[in-house]
């Protein structure tokens, strides 16, 4: 079983969705980086259901610290957070009937049903409040180097949000939003959709854009651990990611090279692109614009309506009608989840680059 990403900065998620709690061992990261806890409660917020559009299991997802933080610093071993999970009905669970579009029928075969089912056990989306918590130090110790990031929802239910005019000013208001677009109005019609989507027994799916701003130039490998690459690798483990595009993505294909290349210019003295079609990376490197890169999310494969399925125990045909209280769309919730992602990723790639100590502060 695989639960760590990472080479320098690694993170190792534990737990299942009714156990006792989940958590994540954050390892690499270099002494001295500023931990305030205040700002992973704020990330793990963003990341809790809020309202219609979300599932009524409410956990508030009171997290500790118990190793590798001292006096509101990293020490530079190993990080272990752990979150206890409180507001669940095992009940709604039963043994047998495999969900649609959920990872039972997987898990059932990888683990010869020893497998925890109860809400997904360590299949769940409840895990990622752990990778969430250990992202949120990985963007603390980004921002003291510059480097800013953050996701909007590009597309929800059909809705288009407005795109980015200057995502350095809009980064901060959007990451303060529970529902992270830069349209009001059309964050409206996002979450009427989901609404009727709900009230139909059914869900729906969307499309979240990230950008990260401060990168610097020279940062990844060619060919197999590519930035491309190895967030790609990192974002398809994010429950619900079903595609990943980077820059201009699959439209790249429907250009010419003359208008898909970014053209060099010198700004300050800087090699910048004037445009950025290739989402800030070229041959696998950063080339010191922007990341770009979006991230496709299906829709919640929990819905009421009844659905055709096998039981796993007697071998036989059956239909199901999902219990429970799910999510009818994951879209906003996602978002915290691939900033996390994004941030671990990229304090991995940083270290492996310039050391780990490049991202820690000197002794005072």
């Amino acid at each position: 079983m695989k639960n760590t990403m990472g080479q320098s900065v690694c993170v190792t998620l534990f737990g299942e969705s009714h156990g006792p709690e989940i958590g994540a061992v954050l390892d690499g990261l270099a002494p001295g980086i500023p931990v305030d806890e205040a700002y992973i409660a704020e990330q793990l917020r963003l990341r809790r259901p809020a309202g219609r559009i979300s599932t009524a299991r409410q956990e508030a997802d009171p997290f500790r610290i118990v190793s590798g933080v001292f006096e509101g610093r990293t020490t530079g071993t190993p990080i272990t957070l752990l979150i206890p999970n409180g507001d669940t009905r095992s009940g709604d669970y039963a043994r047998g009937p495999a969900r649609p579009g959920h990872a039972d029928y997987t898990a059932w075969v990888k683990y010869h049903g020893f497998e925890d089912y109860r809400g997904g056990g360590h299949f769940s989306g409840r895990i990622t409040a752990a990778l969430v918590a250990a992202g949120a130090i990985a963007r603390l110790a980004l921002s003291g180097r510059g480097i800013t990031l953050g996701s909007r929802i590009a597309r929800c239910a059909g809705v288009a949000d407005a795109e980015w005019t200057d995502p350095a000013s809009e980064l901060p208001e959007l990451n303060r939003k529970a529902f992270a677009v830069l349209d009001e109005e059309r964050g409206e019609r996002m979450r009427e959709a989901i609404e009727a989507a709900a009230k139909e027994g059914d869900s729906v799916g969307g499309v979240l854009e990230t950008v990260v701003l401060g990168m610097p130039a020279g940062v990844g490998e060619p060919w197999f651990d590519t930035v491309e690459s190895v967030l790609a690798h990192a974002l398809f483990s994010i429950p619900g990611i079903k595609g990943v595009e980077f820059g201009d993505g699959f439209a790249l294909a429907e250009k010419r090279g003359s208008a898909a290349n970014d053209a060099f210019r010198l700004s300050d003295g800087e090699v910048r692109t004037r445009t950025n079609h290739n989402g800030g990376i070229n041959g696998g490197i950063t080339n010191g614009m922007p990341i770009v890169f979006r991230c496709a999310v299906k829709p919640t494969p929990s819905i009421g309506r009844e659905q055709e399925t096998v039981n796993l125990i007697s071998g036989e045909e059956t239909s199901l009608r999902i219990a429970g209280r799910h999510d009818p769309a994951i879209v906003h919730r996602a978002r915290a989840v691939v900033d996390s992602v994004t941030a671990l990723v990229l304090c991995d790639q940083l270290a492996l680059r310039f050391g780990t100590d490049a991202l820690g502060e000197e002794e005072k």
